[in-house]
């Protein structure tokens, strides 16, 4: 069985899509040494690789659900399920959900599998992280400092 991994999906050159990146990023920075930490655009087929083989998995990306900006929501998969698709668990369309629903259905979804998801706003091209999500960036690393790291 594979190392647990961190997962940070986004766009790095469209402001608050990136900032499942950025989480990954930092946490790399700092040495987190107990888990692999990969960064990915967002595509089903990609983050489904790099599910493959592993027990716990956690995923960070941006979305957009109407919450205020800087919302940091939290789904775990064995209990909320797959999203819909109309879910606004991702902010790139079917991607992630899309992962995660083909993954149950052809037993590759991890055993633990956990979702963070930052609301975004702004998706501008070349644009850089709003400070709301900026700052929400330091209380995710927060949470997961607390729940998977500590």
């Amino acid at each position: 069985m594979k190392r647990p991994i961190i997962i940070g999906l986004g766009n790095p050159n469209r402001g608050d899509d990136a900032v499942g990146r950025v989480v990954a990023q930092i946490l790399k920075s700092h040495g987190v040494c107990s888990y692999d930490i990969e960064e990915a655009i967002g595509e089903a087929t990609e983050i489904l690789s790099l599910l493959e083989g592993r027990e716990h998995v956690t995923l960070i990306d941006a979305c957009v659900s109407g919450a205020p900006v800087g919302t940091i929501h939290q789904f775990d998969m064995a209990i909320d399920g797959a999203p819909n698709k109309g879910s606004a668990l991702s902010s790139h369309g079917l991607g992630l959900a899309q992962a995660i629903g083909i993954g149950r259905a052809l037993g590759l979804l991890p055993k633990h599998c956990v979702v963070f998801a930052i609301e975004a706003a702004s998706f501008e091209h070349g644009s850089p992280l709003t400070p709301e999500v900026e700052e929400a960036t330091v209380r995710l690393l927060a949470r997961i400092s607390a729940q998977l790291l500590g």
